[in-house]
């Protein structure tokens, strides 16, 4: 058996692993209390994230070789960062085969990020970032149509598309977010749909939040998916737009604030 065909044994059991699946579930539950996902940075900006996450993120960018990502939510910039951070070795990646000398301002891959609010403070250290020159920045509502529309006309000039959604976790504004964003999304690639997670804890957990179990992330996703099966959506580029919620990932990492929230354009 190789070694592949061994981790996706491994992965496949996951799921059918009660005890692992209920320690899994203490933890997130104990760790979110904690403020756990604040505690990380990715190339010297903070990142409100998991590391298991991080680490998904990263092979799909790796898989995908996305020439624009799209992300709601900033915050301090650490994901942006990351990410294009990731651009930017797909691009040394490409020049030692190609040969090519690199010249980092040149290549067209982008990271493209939203929020209703760049704390000046923020905005000045992702801007000194070495990294900021792979990064812009869209300062608004992500789902008011004038914003919607700027991204959309950006996105039109890239042929393979990465989106992630973490901004205001309400079902509202994440399944107007899907509505406006995941049809960008190319084929193969992903619109990952973080803080699921809300759905699987306890009410009292989020007490000074608009969100909670039965509005958040996860029953947006439901319902967009329902919306795609008995309403049908086109995609950006005219095709029909069809998604697979992919478990793989989720059993994989067993520790994610994104369960049922890796969506594969298929």
């Amino acid at each position: 058996m190789t070694f592949k065909k061994e981790v996706q044994k491994r992965i496949i059991s996951n799921s059918a692993n009660r005890s692992l699946q209920k320690a899994a579930h203490d933890l997130m539950k104990e760790s979110l209390l904690a403020h756990y996902s604040y505690n990380f940075s990715s190339i010297g900006r903070p990142i409100i994230q998991y590391p298991q996450d991080m680490v998904a993120v990263q092979e799909l960018i790796w898989s995908i070789k996305p020439d624009l990502i799209i992300e709601t939510g900033i915050a301090h910039g650490g994901s942006l960062v990351m990410n294009a951070a990731m651009l930017a070795m797909l691009d040394y990646c490409d020049a030692a085969v190609t040969g090519e000398s690199l010249d980092p301002k040149i290549s067209q891959r982008r990271v493209l990020g939203l929020d209703i609010e760049i704390r000046p403070h923020n905005r000045a250290a992702i801007e000194a970032h070495p990294l900021a020159h792979k990064i812009e920045m869209i300062e608004g509502d992500s789902i008011s149509p004038e914003i919607v529309e700027k991204v959309h006309k950006i996105a039109s000039k890239y042929d393979r598309i990465l989106v992630m959604l973490d901004s205001n976790h309400t079902h509202e504004h994440v399944l107007a977010e899907l509505e406006a964003y995941a049809p960008l999304t190319t084929r193969g690639s992903y619109c990952v749909v973080f803080d699921t997670i809300v759905e699987n804890m306890p009410a009292e957990m989020f007490p000074d939040r608009p969100w909670g179990p039965g509005n958040n992330p996860k029953t947006a996703v439901r319902e967009y998916f329902r919306r795609l099966t008995e309403e049908g959506r086109k995609a950006a580029d005219g095709l029909p737009l069809k998604y697979e919620l992919d478990e793989m990932i989720e059993n994989k990492l067993v520790i994610t604030v994104a369960p049922e929230g890796y969506l594969r354009r298929i």
